[in-house]
């Protein structure tokens, strides 16, 4: 006997998960099409910023460069404003330090020799930098500086 395809009957079960199957693979299409189109409008919006922020840097240079000409100009000199940023440095081990200077060192996660974090500048902070002193070398870091470090880690 010769069976022909027409005449095979294929299972139920069969048929529902090939049609749940193109469904889902459907749905996956889908998602994946408005996916990608946030992707390109979040890549819009990223490019957008990123153009604000250089457009602010420049103009941020260019201002300290105009109020540096003027105060030349009238015969006095420009104090830049104090950083905001800090960078601080661990330097030395944990023997024989006191227990609350160990204390500001996990506050300030400098928690291994040769560690390093950026703070914020405000009197709380510089308190704590006072007090651990010994133990860490901090400073006042570049943009250059800045971009190089997070490139590093």
């Amino acid at each position: 006997l010769l069976f022909s395809v027409a005449m095979v009957a294929v299972p139920e079960s069969v048929l529902k998960k090939r049609k749940r199957s193109e469904k889902w693979a459907a749905d996956k299409a889908a998602a994946a099409k408005v996916a990608e189109a946030k992707g390109v409008e979040k890549k819009k919006e990223i490019f957008k910023r990123a153009e604000a922020y250089v457009a602010e840097y420049r103009s941020a240079e260019q201002q300290l460069v105009q109020m540096k000409r003027a105060a030349r100009k009238a015969g006095t000199f420009y104090v830049e404003p104090e950083a905001k940023l800090l960078f601080v440095m661990r330097l030395r081990g944990i023997n024989g330090m006191h227990p609350k200077t160990r204390k500001i060192m996990q506050v300030l996660r400098l928690l291994q020799i040769n560690n390093g974090t950026f703070m914020k500048v405000n009197k709380a902070t510089m308190n704590m930098l006072v007090k651990v002193d010994p133990y860490i070398m901090y400073g006042y870091p570049s943009l250059k500086t800045v971009k190089e470090l997070q490139i590093n880690n």
